[in-house]
């Protein structure tokens, strides 16, 4: 991968449209970045990030990252545009961040979506032709050119050797962290957790199986009684499960036996029960004969006694046949009489509620007035409906105002939280910004001592101007002071100017004419104007002032500019010897140390960098703190939004609803009547039709009942006198209902079937034998029978408890067996899988140095760098250190990452923490540039040809300087090209291929250097 190209619109410092030629830079093989801190070094590398994969690198995309430059015209479009070569195919990639444009029509903004086009260059017809617009394929086809991920391409492109001064230092799990998000092994420690969750599962189940294997045998023994016990074995102990099978086969044995007991005794009690069942038998016969004799002359008796009773109900019987044939004839009368009762009665009830004009009138005069009703009340159809949909409206504008009132309380509470916000992110912002600051301070702390004490010279003439410049300054502020006077007097009468422009209006209007506001040609109360108005001439005199205290203000910023540029040439010239990561003084020089400072900075050295990196650990819990607010106050923002939605519909609603409703009330004021509602109203008059309907109905229903009583009259004499009797009255007293009748013959049938059975029991001749035989004894007989029948169900029940224990017992066996068979396969499964992942998790014996698989594969992959960067620190310590991978424990700590240096001079192999500041940064860089080497293998071989080296020069010595100087100029053997970021001044002098960025008050500025010869951005 080569870089040819650049182009930087309005992005971080860069305002004005920004073009790098690498092509120029690389020609010579290494080229400087440099420039005073702020100015935007570091946002050339991100440009370069931002092209090949939409975002920064990692460190700077924290939640709220503006890449727009603040220095930029509103009409200028954030974009940036690379032109490189991967491979054999040259590329252009242009993107631009979502941003805020001005609106084409009217005023304000509106924001544009980001965008990203890739082209090639077709070198047969020297054009470039277009790939994609589309984000996800354009990133999808960089990352498969290119073989690395963002990560990845910061990491080994844009070589940030404060990372790998930590790598250095860090213990094995921190490089693990990098050597993993470099390499991608995360496939490696996903078969270490398949592994363990199989290892897991299979103990799981293995010890449930054991488990179930003792519960059966605690129901066995529970089944065999007082003789089982249980095997004493615990899950996962060997022989369990020779144990349980065992104690299961001692249980088959001894329920057998108890089963053969059980069934003799069983014979014997079921003779006993035969024998006494036969005798009972016997005695109860010869007892029921004699029963039976004495029963039948009793009841012989009894029946002479009832005779006469016998013949009287005959004679009932005989009289109720003739009375049939009067009996239709009475039910007609009866039935015609009630008829003729119950309708007189309905039909005074009906009349009796009627008006009094209507209380006599016939059925057909109540009809006509029913009629007329019902065509009234079908009238009211559509007042009832207008009365529902009224109730309805009310009862959803009831419902509104209970969803208002929720959503107010909700808005309530969220303008509460969100009043805070701004505080509090502010404040996560700081800690963010404050770790990454102290993250800088902790790398540049090593170089500061020796540059402090070339200082001192350079001073005297800084001092000077800072006194000159604080006197411009307060004239400065003086000037602020009267330009926002001035600009609060000229608001303040352009506010009553505008109060009063409804007055100036008026002075203008003519009766009849037209208003220049609103149309109308009637003025009924024009404004008037009050005693602190104030015209057009005084706005004006008011803005003039303000624009003469604008102008002085310029003046003063002018001058203070220029006194602030001379002390800068002053102060650049002080700092020019300064070490990395010094910062400057305030603008009076208060901040410039003196000499007895100086003298003190060596000391304080130590105690400065512990705490910038005590604070500078805390930067991911400060960004991790950030996002999750941040995340709050989108979801709290959007449930506001959503709410206010809501609020605003339910105005509309309600609008279109109290419309509705008051034409409702309307119609329904003209159809209520006199009642309180169109439904009182209709009920009023369903009821008066209901009672003239009844009414109606009961006239004519008594009219045709007395006609029916009448006719019932006449057919009862008729059938009286048929039948024999003298008056339907002494037909009607003979007559018997259904059940006395039956009652009546029952009894004669009964008393004649008793006759007969008396009869037939005195002729047997067996009832009469037994009546001379002793009395017969069936309870002794019945007792005997008794308690045989006891125990023969004690032995039966004896029997099935001990056929019952046997049978549990026999399939508890059969479990036993099926469950011992089961387990035995996956027991095999357990130790096989128990292995493996004790060996890959680096808990088994077997593995030696406690070494996990995805700690080896790193550790292969550290051997690797260790050896590419050994190349290069050799000839960067003129063959003294040479890095080399350690797999051996620390501690109790586990094996495979350890990273240590030989040292040449002394033979010893020690601790790369052990290293000073210059030896840190070389031995970095040579770790950096095989980091590169073997990740570019990785990804496929894909030739990085332009690399970027950020800081770190300024603790070498010149020595030290020119040999890794040296092995960076090496890279052109390979074709490569070495960009370093550095404000060390002696780079400025060694490398001529510079490019410089300049800082100014709008904006930053590129400038190209080549052999002397400067060219501007």
């Amino acid at each position: 991968m080569r870089l040819h190209r650049l182009t930087i619109s309005a992005f971080g410092p860069f305002g004005a449209p920004q073009e790098i030629d690498f092509d120029a830079l690389s020609s010579a093989g290494l080229f400087l970045l440099h420039g005073p801190t702020g100015a935007g070094k570091t946002s050339v590398l991100d440009a370069v990030c931002f092209a090949l994969y939409g975002a920064v690198p990692g460190a700077r995309q924290s939640p709220g990252t503006v890449l727009r430059s603040d220095h930029a015209p509103a009409g200028t479009t954030t974009e940036v545009t690379l032109e490189l070569t991967v491979g054999d195919r040259r590329l252009e990639i242009t993107r631009s961040p979502a941003q805020l444009r001005p609106k084409k029509r009217g005023g304000g903004f509106t924001t544009e979506k980001a965008q990203s086009t890739l082209r090639a260059y077709d070198p047969e017809t020297g054009t470039w032709k277009g790939l994609s617009r589309s984000h996800q394929e354009i990133g999808e086809e960089i990352t498969q050119l290119l073989g690395m991920s963002r990560d990845q391409f910061c990491q080994v492109v844009l070589l940030p050797q404060g990372d790998f001064a930590r790598f250095l230092r860090a213990d094995a799990e921190a490089r693990g962290k990098l050597l993993g998000r470099l390499f991608d092994t995360r496939r490696f420690a996903a078969v270490e957790d398949r592994l363990a969750e199989l290892r897991r599962a299979a103990e799981h189940e293995v010890r449930e199986g054991d488990e179930r294997l003792l519960a059966l045998a605690h129901r066995m023994a529970q089944a065999a009684g007082t003789g089982g016990t249980p095997p004493q074995q615990r899950p996962g102990e060997p022989g369990l499960a020779e144990a349980v099978q065992t104690a299961a086969a001692l249980a088959r044995t001894d329920a057998r036996e108890a089963h053969d007991i059980a069934r003799l005794r069983l014979a014997a009690a079921e003779r006993r029960q035969t024998a006494a069942r036969t005798a009972l038998d016997a005695e109860r016969e010869l007892a029921d004969r004699q029963a039976r004799h004495a029963d039948a002359l009793r009841r012989q008796d009894d029946l002479a006694a009832r005779r006469p009773q016998r013949d009287a109900w005959q004679t009932a019987l005989d009289r109720s046949l003739k009375a049939d044939r009067v009996a239709p004839a009475l039910g007609l009368r009866e039935h015609a009489e009630r008829t003729h009762r119950t309708a007189n009665a309905a039909r005074d009830r009906a009349r009796a509620v009627l008006p009094p004009d209507l209380a006599e009138a016939g059925a057909e005069h109540l009809s006509t007035v029913e009629r007329r009703l019902r065509e009234e009340l079908g009238g009211l159809e559509s007042a009832r409906r207008a009365e529902r949909r009224s109730a309805e409206i009310a009862a959803e504008r009831a419902a509104l105002d209970r969803e208002a009132r929720a959503d107010e309380e909700f808005l309530q509470d969220a303008a509460a939280w969100l009043a805070d916000w701004e505080p509090h992110r502010a404040g996560l912002q700081r800690r963010v910004e404050d770790a990454q600051e102290a993250t800088a301070r902790a790398e540049q702390l090593a170089g500061r001592l020796e540059p402090a004490r070339r200082r001192l010279a350079a001073a005297h003439r800084r001092d000077a101007l800072a006194a000159e410049l604080g006197a411009a300054r307060t004239r400065l502020t003086e000037a602020r002071e009267r330009r926002n006077e001035a600009h609060e007097f000229w608001l303040d009468v352009k506010s009553r100017r505008l109060q009063g422009i409804a007055a100036e209006l008026a002075a203008a209007l003519e009766p009849g004419a037209p208003c220049q506001v609103c149309g109308s040609a009637s003025h009924p109360h024009p404004a008037r104007t009050t005693a602190d108005h104030v015209d057009r001439a005084a706005e004006d005199a008011a803005y003039a002032a303000y624009t003469d205290a604008d102008e002085s203000r310029t003046a003063a910023e002018t001058s203070v500019a220029a006194t602030a540029e001379a002390w800068e040439a002053a102060r650049q010239e002080t700092s020019a010897v300064r070490g990395p990561g010094e910062d400057g003084p305030d603008a009076d020089g208060a901040g410039e140390p003196t000499v007895d400072e100086l003298s003190r900075v060596v000391d304080e050295l130590a105690r400065e960098h512990a705490g910038a990196h005590a604070l500078a650990a805390q930067t991911h819990a400060a960004r991790e703190a950030l996002a999750r607010a941040e995340r709050e106050y989108e979801e709290r923002v959007g449930a506001q939004r959503e709410a206010e939605t809501r609020v605003a519909a339910r105005t509309s609603r309600r609008e279109a609803l109290e419309q509705q409703h008051a034409a409702l009330e309307e119609e329904l004021a003209r159809s209520r009547g006199e009642a309180g509602s169109v439904a009182a109203h209709a009920t009023l008059l369903e009821r008066r039709i209901a009672l003239l309907t009844e009414a109606a109905e009961t006239v004519r229903a008594a009219e045709a009942a007395a006609r029916g009583l009448k006719e019932a009259d006449d057919r009862l004499a008729d059938a009286a006198f048929k039948a024999g009797f003298d008056t339907p009255a002494e037909a009607a007293a003979a007559l018997l209902d259904e059940r006395e009748r039956r009652g009546y013959q029952q009894r004669v049938d009964a008393w004649q079937a008793e006759a007969a059975a008396v009869a037939d029991r005195l002729r047997e001749a067996a009832t009469a034998a037994a009546a001379t035989l002793p009395p017969a004894d069936p309870a002794a007989a019945e007792a005997e029978h008794a308690a045989a029948a006891r125990a023969l169900r004690d032995a039966d029940t004896a029997l099935a408890a001990v056929r019952e224990r046997a049978d549990a017992l026999d399939g508890l066996s059969r479990q036993v067996d099926a469950e011992v068979r089961r387990l035995g396969p996956l027991r095999e499964e357990y130790e096989r899988v128990a292995r493996l992942a004790g060996l890959t998790a680096g808990t088994s014996a077997e593995n030696e140095r406690k070494m996990r698989l995805e700690s080896y594969v790193l550790a292969a992959r550290l051997e690797q760098v260790a050896a590419a960067a050994t190349a290069r620190l050799q000839r960067m310590s003129s063959g003294r250190y040479t890095l080399v991978h350690s797999d051996a424990r620390s501690g109790g700590r586990r094996a495979g990452l350890g990273l240590h240096v030989v040292d040449a001079w002394t033979g010893n192999e020690r601790d790369t923490a052990t290293l000073s500041g210059g030896e840190t940064f070389f031995a970095s860089l040579a770790l950096a540039l095989g980091l590169a080497d073997v990740v570019t293998d990785e990804a496929g071989g894909v030739r990085l040809d332009t690399l970027f080296i950020d800081e770190g020069f300024g603790s070498l010595d010149d020595q030290t300087l020119d040999e890794v100087l040296d092995v960076l100029d090496s890279l052109r053997e390979r074709d490569r090209s070495v960009g370093i970021v550095s404000h060390v001044g002696d780079l400025r002098r060694r490398i001529p291929a510079q490019l410089e960025v300049v800082k100014a008050r709008h904006g930053s500025a590129v400038r190209l250097r080549t052999g002397g010869e400067a060219l501007s951005g």
